[in-house]
């Protein structure tokens, strides 16, 4: 809150009324508060320091406008005010405008310079800017002022620990090291050994004298106070790391030793003792021992067991990997095959584990023995029984194995699947497995109605009901999906469980209804669904805010150096990266044919209106705009009614969405601008994300930015220039400086001219190229389809060959779903004649008989 001050022409009532102001703004007794500040203003209407605070309850109120207009008023009456600068800055905070802030914050300073509470407030808005360098002088200036209870802020923790945070994040090692020493020498007495902050802030202090690079030192340092640390694990893993880097490999033995004693399921320790005991990679049979010595210690354990798995070939590979299957599928273990799959990059390996698995189901294969039981009287039932598992669960293994991509035989994985159904017809896992196999299949909607059958055969579980609804989504069920989360979501919150969903931050259900809805041309909701991931990034990176202050208080220095650090990668984030991407491809439908905004308005009737005369189309676009209005209408009477329900005593804001349906999303007239707000981070964070460039590329060549666009085209080549992608943006973008109506600046063209003339001169012959890739690449669906792409654009009259070309893709042998489909869209762009679409249509559902994505274009309409 901001310190008061009160001008002296104010009477004794008059202060008590704006101290009760203050505390109502604190409390969130909003209507007495404006009551307090109304009579103040009464006998002071020119009452600056009044005026912001109600300027205040205003912005807390959602009258954002008004509070703006009330605080510059406030500055006018007080200018030389602190209290009114300090709000000002309140104010432009609240709309994250943090930059504007700073400024308001340091005015107010120039006026107060001891105030604890401005420069506070400066500092946590600094280091959410990441202005180090100011971060660290605003913590000098709050360790020599004093805070309002008079206590010298020089003997808090807090301030000293944050300080020492500010140099480190500044890169400022030695500084920081300083600065908790300076704090450890003050202490008068020994701190108690349950006091974990003054423990946290000692093993702060040895992470940043090793990260100093002085290793010695840090071990030194750790090895003083080791007894006293709290947190032993982490001690006992700096340690170990320490001297393993400093050659002292029978000490890190031991200590490596000690770790597994603790915790004998965690890889990193064994790769550590392997390094400690100086083990080559190659050396199987000391890593081999090395492990069963562990395995014996560890009878339940699975580490010591699955990871010689990595590096055993052979004979020896058989009977390790046969011991290790033989008893994850006697426990009936269903993560069996996720564990081992990260073994099928070894062609050997994989063949291994498919002849053992095959085994495993015959008849003449006995598994091994669980003990003594079949010795007991029982132990032939029981032996049967154990048998029985055993089989189910080879059966279980062999349709994942037949499912996964490196081994795929989806008619064989569907005959294990349906086998482990006979055997078991309420496992849940057969129909999750047999729900993948169908979407491998290409049959999206007999996928969404298994994955639909295993959801009711357990409804309790919360995970099966997601992937039910995932799988919904993917097959355009929108409103099923809805209804099934909404099991697992608060009955009451406004927006429904789509509402709560976001709420809760479940992105990855928000990002597929998102694709949903543009599967189906509904391109609104997609980007309204698109925003909301882009917004709960935003609210992660605001939401640090209050850790900055927070990590202080609680002495979690550690893990708050970890969160800030983790916040700046926060949009490498995938999830991020396909909203953002999924987003800027629909701007860029929307400025290529601007009659997608109309047609996603009118509910997604993408086909349906080119098929009617002008008088029909007419008439179904007002009828559907008429729908819509009443849709809209019914929404916010709705709306309206809940708002009125949940109001507060105070009248606080509720959150109100003013664009439902994602109306003045799609609206937009700058949709290029628009992609840009997904697109700059998406580049900027995310610059290793070959289809971030791709389409980064694609918005700067609308853009007529032809340098940016050549950067996003390096930056591809750079990370696979083998991509088909690649060859036809490097022929369109030749193509298109070729054919400038004015010619670039000087300065851009000689960068162009530099950058691109080694990858295609200016004077080559573009057509010959694409004729060679072809030739050199025809055997391959995505490379002949970007060959005829460019061929398009270079030759439009070849338009009928082209068209003929992408069907005879349909016939080439390593062809997938996924290319059908993208041969599909292209017809599709090209707005090639019904007939090419039909005959492309039926030649893939004859390839693809089960797949759904290839309907004729009568059953489409």
């Amino acid at each position: 809150m901001p310190q008061q001050q009160q001008p002296l022409q104010m009477s004794s009532k008059e202060r008590t009324l704006f101290q009760g102001l203050v505390k109502h703004y604190e409390t969130k007794q909003y209507k007495k508060g404006l009551k307090a500040a109304e009579q103040i203003l009464r006998k002071h209407p020119t009452h600056g320091d009044t005026q912001a605070m109600k300027a205040l309850i205003f912005n807390a109120q959602g009258r954002e406008e008004e509070a703006f207009e009330l605080s510059k008023a406030a500055l006018k009456n007080a200018m030389k005010s602190h209290v009114c600068w300090h709000v000002y800055g309140l104010l432009w905070k609240s709309i994250k405008n943090y930059e504007e802030a700073i400024k308001a914050y340091r005015f107010a300073l120039k006026l107060e310079p001891d105030s604890h509470q401005i420069t506070r407030d400066l500092a946590l808005l600094q280091v959410q800017v990441r202005d180090y360098q100011s971060y660290i002088q605003s913590r000098r200036a709050i360790l020599q002022t004093k805070s309002p209870s008079r206590q010298n802020n020089s003997a808090s923790r807090q301030n000293w620990t944050a300080l020492a945070v500010a140099q480190h994040l500044a890169g400022d090692l030695y500084d920081a090291e300083r600065t908790l020493t300076t704090f450890e020498e003050t202490l008068r007495s020994t701190p108690a050994k349950t006091d974990n902050e003054h423990y946290e802030a000692v093993l702060y202090k040895n992470t940043i004298i090793a990260e100093t690079g002085e290793t010695e030192r840090a071990l030194d340092h750790l090895e003083a106070v080791f007894k006293n640390l709290l947190d032993r694990t982490v001690a006992m893993e700096l340690r170990a790391q320490y001297l393993l880097q400093l050659d002292r490999k029978q000490e890190a033995e031991k200590a490596y030793r000690a770790l597994l004693d603790r915790n004998s399921e965690y890889r990193a320790y064994y790769e550590g003792l392997q390094k400690a005991m100086a083990i080559e990679e190659g050396d199987t049979e000391a890593l081999n021992s090395l492990y069963d010595e562990y395995g014996k210690k560890n009878p339940r354990g699975d580490t010591s067991r699955r990871v010689p798995l990595d590096f055993l070939h052979g004979e020896d590979f058989r009977a390790a990997a046969d011991k290790y299957l033989q008893r994850m599928l006697h426990k009936g273990v269903p993560s069996t095959f996720a564990n081992i799959k990260a073994l099928y990059s070894d062609s050997a390996k994989r063949e291994v584990i498919q002849d053992l698995a095959h085994g495993y189901v015959s008849t003449t294969h006995a598994p091994l023995s669980n003990g003594e039981a079949e010795k007991q009287a029982n132990g032939k039932e029981k032996a049967e029984n154990e048998k029985s598992s055993f089989n189910v669960s080879a059966l279980y293994f062999l349709a994942q194995h037949y499912n996964y991509h490196l081994s795929r035989d989806l008619a064989k994985a569907m005959e294990y699947v349906d086998r482990g159904i006979d055997a078991r017809p309420e496992d849940v896992n057969f129909h999750m497995t047999k729900a993948r196999i169908w979407k491998h299949r290409g049959n999206i909607q007999k996928a969404s109605e298994t994955m639909e059958k295993a959801r009711s055969l357990d409804e309790r579980d919360r995970y099966i009901n997601s992937k039910a609804a995932k799988y919904q989504l993917r097959n355009n069920e929108n409103a099923a999906a809805c209804e099934n989360m909404g099991k697992f979501t608060k009955k009451d919150t406004v927006g429904g469980p789509v509402g709560d969903l976001i709420d809760m931050q479940c992105m990855w259900y928000v990002y597929e209804d998102g694709e949903a809805y543009s599967r189906q041309g509904k391109l609104g909701m997609a980007l309204k669904r698109f925003t909301s991931v882009k917004e709960i990034f935003e609210i992660w990176e605001d939401d640090q805010y209050d850790f900055h202050a927070f990590s202080m208080r609680k002495g979690q220095i550690r893990a708050y150096v970890d969160m800030m650090k983790w916040e700046d990668k926060l949009r490498e984030h995938p999830f991020f990266s396909r909203a953002a991407i999924s987003a800027v491809k629909i701007y860029l439908r929307l400025f290529d044919d601007p009659s997608l905004a109309d047609e996603s308005a009118h509910g997604g009737m993408n086909g349906d209106l080119k098929g009617m005369s002008s008088s029909e189309r007419k008439k179904a676009k007002k009828k559907a705009k008429q729908e819509q209005e009443k849709r809209e209408q019914a929404e916010a009477e709705k709306a309206d009614a809940k708002k009125t329900a949940r109001a507060s005593a105070d009248d606080e804001p509720k959150k109100e969405d003013k664009d439902p349906t994602g109306a003045k999303l799609v609206a937009t007239a700058e949709p290029l601008v628009e992609a840009m707000k997904f697109l700059t981070p998406l580049l900027e964070f995310s610059s290793k994300s070959i289809n971030a460039q791709q389409v980064g590329f694609e918005v700067f060549m609308r853009r007529r930015k032809y340098l940016l666009a050549l950067r996003c085209l390096l930056a591809a080549r750079a990370i696979d220039s083998s991509l088909p992608f690649i060859h036809e943006q490097t022929i369109r973008l030749r193509h298109s400086l070729k054919s400038l109506n004015e010619p670039l600046p000087p300065q851009v063209s000689e960068v162009i001219n530099a950058e691109f003339s080694s990858i295609i001169p200016p004077d080559a012959d573009l057509l010959k190229l694409n004729s060679e890739y072809l030739n050199n690449n025809n055997e391959s669906a995505p490379c002949v389809q970007a060959s005829l792409k460019v061929r398009q654009l270079l030759d439009p009259k070849t338009a009928d060959e082209n068209q003929k070309d992408v069907i005879r893709t349909l016939a080439l042998p390593s062809v997938s779903v996924e290319d059908a489909i993208r041969g599909r869209e292209l017809l599709k762009e090209w707005k090639a004649e019904s007939r090419y679409q039909e005959t492309y249509l039926a030649a893939a559902r004859e390839r693809w008989p089960e797949a759904t994505a290839f309907c004729s274009l009568q059953d489409k309409s």
